[in-house]
């Protein structure tokens, strides 16, 4: 007989949602789609990007985490009693352990981590926490996931917390990085693994109130993250260590996004705008960035001397 969920959220059954233990393995090729997903290698004649697309050479975005590991839109099981359509990435947030290796196998383990009831009408929060290890457990990365049930709320129960971002400053930016999103952005960045029909159907777009499919959160966190780490580490994957923000507004594949950056120590706040629109689309961004612990021996040995 099958089974009929009514759309309604049981806070204990999400709450313990149970995701078993996954082996992720990915190629070279899982690593170049990635990040020609998040608009890696335009121009095609810049060097500096080259090493994240060619396979002689290649070194793995950090943000490609986000893919590593990823069980598909979970949510759109009506055993969970999510309005699936009315879901929208609130919150993104990576801490880099050690640099992704480009090729090989994987384990990632990820559970409910909050889930803030907003009341009647006004939706709910969901944080999802998801670890990626070596297979001798070493740790790669620790992803926070936060999505905003827009269709939900009034189920009277909450547990957990959400972090607080803190807001941008009131100055000038100190760096600003324009990149282009590509018109196939969606299309491409997709075939990493996230097959939500939002991104690519224009029915299922419409009935979630846009007029047409909008890119993926974390396609423009990929692109965020691209700003970052060529304003911030020269496009040393191991200088970053943590990124973090909230997606204000969606982008609509091909728009212009301008990455402004300030930066406080070994600190880079972080926001981006859609400039045709002239609408910020990221916001409250923040990445730790610094040298190395090799590096960091070097500098203490001379100033020692």
């Amino acid at each position: 007989m099958r089974r009929i969920y009514a759309m309604t959220i049981d806070f204990e059954t999400l709450r313990n949602w149970h995701f078993p233990e996954m082996r992720h393995s990915f190629t070279r090729r899982d690593t170049i789609l990635y990040a020609l997903g998040v608009g890696l290698g335009t121009p095609s004649i810049d060097e500096a990007q080259l090493p994240f697309v060619y396979e002689e050479q290649l070194h793995a975005l950090p943000t490609m985490a986000t893919v590593i590991g990823y069980r598909g839109f979970w949510l759109k099981d009506p055993a969970t009693g999510v309005d699936w359509k009315q879901v929208l990435h609130g919150e993104h947030a990576i801490r880099f352990h050690a640099p992704l290796p480009v090729e090989g196998e994987v384990i990632s383990r990820q559970y409910v981590s909050a889930l803030i009831d907003k009341g009647e009408g006004r939706g709910a929060v969901l944080s999802l926490t998801r670890e990626i290890r070596t297979e001798d457990d070493m740790p790669l990365a620790t992803i926070e996931h936060v999505s905003l049930l827009r269709g939900d709320g009034g189920f009277g129960q909450s547990f957990g917390t959400v972090r607080s971002l803190p807001p941008i400053p009131d100055r000038m930016a100190d760096e600003v990085v324009t990149l282009q999103m590509s018109d196939r952005a969606a299309l491409i960045y997709r075939l990493s693994g996230d097959y939500n029909p939002l991104h690519i159907d224009p029915e299922v777009a419409r009935a979630a109130g846009f007029p047409r499919p909008i890119a993926h959160g974390l396609c423009t966190y990929g692109l965020v993250g691209h700003a970052v780490l060529r304003a911030g580490c020269a496009y040393r994957t191991e200088l970053l260590h943590s990124l973090a923000g909230r997606f204000s507004a969606p982008v609509y594949p091909g728009e212009t996004i301008q990455v402004e950056l300030w930066r406080t120590d070994d600190t880079l706040a972080v926001r981006a705008t859609a400039l045709e629109r002239k609408v910020v689309v990221f916001d409250r961004g923040l990445a730790q960035i610094g040298i190395t612990a090799e590096e960091d021996g070097v500098m203490q040995m001379a100033q020692a001397i």
